[in-house]
Order: structure tokens, then sequence, then C-alpha cells
């Protein structure tokens, strides 16, 4: 009987031992511990991170027309001149990655075809890295063919907007380049039985499957898709359970910016909405957030700052030597 037990994977009490504990399970042979390990740290370009020393502010730069935050670079002056411009204030600003993006994501969106969108986003990538050399370029594309040219230009990040739709080619891609990538959750309706548990449900199944498609498991970031197949209510009843999604053990990119549930709360325009935004954010990153996507950086980089020094004990460089009150120019 002892031995079919625990062949079976129970590890029986000593008899002859009182008060032995009740019999508890081993791992079956060549069973991994099933303990999900550390964030640990995932290389973005020539740029080591270390997750939970500090947030990561992305700065968005869309090569489009039809931005639903009006901020698209197409229709107006040079676009790549335009976006480089962007991309070094943003640097200037506190920007860690730049997330450039050819085809708009808003709700009923013009589709581009593959040599549109690599019309658009490949001269911005490479004129960015020709001019910022040292910084994190992320690709927004849901196309294999678009990411694979972006990587060549100097892209060393994908962000995946239809991350749980599992899509063989385009993580096939990412392994393949050995960049990290983004999964964003997604529905095309906002149907859900309970959304919190469907959201890391769906994102667990997309990390099992970046894995089984080749990608390494210090590559993978998830996204909870703010604004992308939820309600108003839905987007705002996953910002109140953020925390939950720290159980996938794998870093969390939130993207939030200038998003129209912000709008609807406080009836503003998508250019006024930088406090509701810097809210969410500063709220992120107490829920654990490790990376905020938005357009304006230098605000949401200021709110993390402080975020994380209270919350992840980030402080800057020269703290002890700084003064309590800054001097003043006379």
């Amino acid at each position: 009987m002892s031995e079919e037990r625990a062949d079976r994977g129970v590890v029986p009490a000593r008899p002859d031992t009182p008060g032995s504990a009740t019999p508890s399970i081993a791992l079956p042979p060549g069973a991994s511990p099933g303990l999900a390990p550390p964030l640990g740290e995932t290389r973005i370009g020539g740029r080591r991170v270390v997750w939970g020393a500090r947030t990561l502010v992305m700065g968005i730069l869309n090569v489009t027309p039809d931005s639903f935050s009006g901020d698209g670079l197409l229709g107006a002056g040079d676009p790549v001149e335009t976006a480089v411009v962007i991309a070094r204030r943003m640097v200037d600003e506190g920007a860690d990655i730049l997330d450039v993006g050819g085809e708009s994501t808003r709700p009923g969106h013009e589709i581009v075809d593959e040599t549109t969108e690599a019309g658009r986003v490949l001269p911005v990538i490479r004129a960015v890295r020709a001019a910022l050399p040292d910084v994190a370029i992320s690709i927004d594309t849901t196309k294999p063919i678009v990411a694979s040219a972006a990587f060549a230009a100097g892209a060393s990040l994908l962000n995946d907007v239809w991350g749980v739709r599992a899509d063989e080619p385009l993580l096939r891609v990412a392994a393949d380049h050995d960049v990290p990538v983004v999964l964003m959750h997604n529905r095309v309706e906002a149907r859900y039985v309970n959304v919190i548990g469907e959201v890391v449900a769906d994102l667990q199944r997309a990390v099992e499957a970046a894995v089984r498609y080749g990608v390494r498991w210090e590559n993978i970031l998830v996204d909870p898709g703010i604004g992308f197949g939820k309600t108003p209510d839905q987007n705002l009843a996953v910002l109140e359970e953020l925390a939950a999604l720290r159980v996938l053990a794998r870093p969390i990119v939130l993207g939030t910016s200038r998003k129209s549930t912000l709008g609807r709360l406080l009836d503003l325009a998508p250019d006024q909405r930088v406090e509701a935004t810097i809210a969410t954010t500063v709220l992120g990153v107490a829920a654990g957030v490790d990376v905020v996507r938005v357009h304006d950086v230098r605000p949401n980089r200021r709110a993390t700052s402080v975020a994380d020094a209270i919350v992840r004990g980030w402080r800057p460089a020269g703290w002890e030597s700084r003064p309590a009150t800054p001097r003043t120019a006379r």
C-alpha cells in the first residue's frame, strides 16, 4: 500500500511516530516546482531593466492621422522630423521607452495594410534610433511583417494590443529576435461574467502561449488593456483590482493616458485629462505596475518618482546631499 501511495506522489506518515503529520504531496518526477520566479530583469535593447526598482515611463509616438487623443503626427509638416523633436523632448522629460505606432486603435479607426503601416513607422524608428541611439524603442503593431522590419530598423520591444489572441506568427517574430513583448488584454465585445478573473485568466493563457512559441519568460510583460473591449465601469473595476495581475508574476504595463473613461468621469477633452491620467499612474504604482504608457511624460515621470519613493524605496542620485529647499535664482 505504501509503495502504491508513494508512486502516486503521496508521502505516507511514519506509522510508528506518535502525532505524525498528515500525508503530503510530492512533486512528480521531472515536474517544475510550480512556483513563479521573481520578476527578475529584462534586457530592452541595450538597457538592463531590474523590475521593482522604479517605474518606467513609456512615451507615445503616434504616426497616424486619426489618433483618439489628437496627437497623431501625420497631416502637419514632416512627420519624421516632428517625431524626432517630440522624441528628444520626451527623453529629456524622463521617458525610458518610446512607443511608435502607425495604426490607430481608437474605436472606428481606419484599418491600414502592412505596406502603409510600415511606411509610417519605419522612417520614424530609423530617425529616432539615429538621433537617440541609447533609448529603447517599442513598436506598437499586430502585424508580423511590420514587427520584423521594425526590429531591423532599431526597435527592441513589441507592444501587441491583441496579445490575448496568441498570434503564433507575431510571437515567433518576437522569439526569433529575442525581444520583450507586451501582451495586452483585448476583446471584440465587452462580454464578461467576472471581468477581473477573466482578464487575469486570458492573460495567463497568453503568457503560456508566448512561452510555447519561443518567447523567453523574462521577455514577457502583461497589460490589462484599459479601454480595450471593456465598458467604462469595467475599466474602473480593472483599475481598482490592478494588484490582481501580480499573480501572473510578470511586469505590468498600464496604459490609461487620456482614455475616454477618464473623459467621461470629468467631462473633459483628451488634452485636458492630464491630472486624471496622473491619478491612475500613482494608483497603478501603488498596485505594483512597472511601466506606464503616457502622452504627457514630464508630469507622469514626476508622479512616478514620488510614488516610487514611497512604495518602492527609490531615491534620486545624490539624495543625501540635496538641500531640503531648492535654491532659487537671484
